[in-house]
Parts: structure tokens; sequence; C-alpha cells
């Protein structure tokens, strides 16, 4: 079975490309010197500090794993891609909550560059997956927590 396609701007992917080079070039020497040092001071059968590295070196290891995964499985999203007549991954979206009669600025974009706190949603958020598709003028149920559903209304789709 094929695996699942993950969605990102060039930018995303550039980030990650960048990330994982830190971690070969960089990382992987920093833990490889701490390896070293460790196997200097004799006896590896109670030398805590040689454990702690090994672990070290496992974790960064599964990251460089995890990283070049998601940069073999990256598909970029343009912006010439982008509708402005409905969203998409990448798209930015100006929504009015009309409960809280609040407007919110968000992007929608792939999981892997996810940052809420930024206003950048995931599509595989519950916010992102009703977003998706939508257009100027729909409304989006997401449900909350306590089966509470909040309405927010699509105000502006840009790219």
């Amino acid at each position: 079975m094929a695996e699942k396609k993950i969605r990102m701007s060039a930018k995303g992917l550039a980030d990650l490309q960048e990330q994982l080079e830190y971690l070969k070039n960089v990382r992987r020497k920093e833990v490889a010197e701490k390896l070293k040092e460790a196997r200097s001071q004799g006896d590896l059968s109670e030398n805590a500090e040689y454990d702690a590295a090994k672990d070290e070196q496992g974790l960064l290891e599964a990251e460089i794993i995890d990283i070049e995964k998601k940069i073999e499985l990256a598909e970029v999203v343009s912006d010439e891609d982008l509708s402005t007549d409905e969203i998409g991954v990448g798209s930015f979206v100006k929504l009015k909550d009309h409960e809280l009669d609040e407007i919110l600025d968000l992007q929608i974009v792939g999981s892997t560059e996810a940052d809420p706190e930024n206003g950048k949603v995931s599509e595989d958020s519950p916010l992102g997956v009703a977003a998706l598709k939508k257009k100027v003028g729909d409304i989006i149920e997401v449900e909350a927590p306590n089966d509470h559903i909040i309405q927010m209304e699509v105000l502006e789709i840009s790219k």
C-alpha cells in the first residue's frame, strides 16, 4: 500500500531539509564526541555517561529517520495551486466566530507545519478538516469538548 503523501509548503520542506542537515552534520558529531569521551573513562558496564550518550545517539538517529521519511513523502503545495474560491492546504482564511464575536486569521497547513499559537492550523485537525473545500460565506461547524458545536463563518480566503 502506498504511503500517504504529506502536504506542505515549499518553506516547510526547506525547514525540514535544514533541520536534517543540522542533525546529520552537527548533532551527530556532538554525540559521537560524547561517546568517545565516555568510552575513554574505562569500564563501560557501569558508565552512566556512556549509557546516556548511547541513548542520545539512538534518539538522534530515530529523529533523522523520521525527518527523512517526511521529506520522502512530501508533496509541496505551491501558491499557484491555491484557489481563493475554496479553502485548501496553504490557504489563509479569515473566520468569524459568531459566539465569541471574534475574527480569526489562520492558515491551513500540512500536519508537519502546524503551529496553532501562530495561526497555523493542521489540515488534519478538527477545524482543518471542517474548513477544507469551504467557500466565502459558508459556515464551518467544529465539535469542541463537551459536544459543543462552534460555528464560524468564512469571511475571506487568500493565498
